[in-house]
């Protein structure tokens, strides 16, 4: 495991170092481990992320399991689905 912590942890990656620290966090959040949260929390910070960064991404990791709940609790039909975000890619190209 080392040779990928240090590439993608703590090395040199296509993703900068403070959006890999975020994405990490909210992995972290979705899995609940208070070890890896206050890890990549500090390590978010200490690479830019701002309070507002932060607070936004808390927002953003809720939004993503509560629809994930959603749609599993309703037994979404998952080509449904496909079809649905095909429209949802298209209405927001239209806004760009």
């Amino acid at each position: 495991m080392w040779p990928l912590f240090k590439k993608y942890q703590i090395g040199d990656s296509v993703i900068p170092q403070k959006y890999r620290e975020m994405m990490m966090l909210a992995a972290a959040a979705a899995n609940k481990c208070p070890y890896c949260q206050t890890y990549h929390k500090e390590l978010s910070k200490m690479w830019g992320a701002t309070e507002e960064e932060l607070n936004e991404l808390a927002v953003v990791v809720g939004q993503t399991a509560f629809w994930s709940n959603v749609l599993h609790t309703q037994n979404y039909d998952y080509n449904t689905f496909v079809k649905e975000l095909e429209q949802i890619k298209d209405y927001m190209s239209k806004q760009k």
